[in-house]
């Protein structure tokens, strides 16, 4: 997957990195370089989080297994 991100430099002379389309999915680093790995780790634990809220709010089926999709 492709995600659009924004990089601006904080007071403290850290890059800080947003992922618009994922609201509160932000990161930092010392530079650009580590900026943009650390977001790339934040945008994976904001989509895991979502699905784990989204799978333990769905019903519960005993005739319908559980798949699992990478992407």
């Amino acid at each position: 997957m492709i995600f659009h991100v924004t990089l601006e430099r904080a007071e403290d002379g850290w890059i800080v990195v947003e992922c618009p389309a994922l609201p509160g999915c932000v990161s930092q680093g010392k530079d650009e370089e580590e900026a943009l790995e650390n977001i790339k780790e934040a945008i994976t634990a904001w989509l895991w989080a979502e699905d784990q809220k989204v799978t333990a709010a769905l019903p519960q089926k005993p005739d319908q297994k559980p798949y699992v999709v990478a992407v």
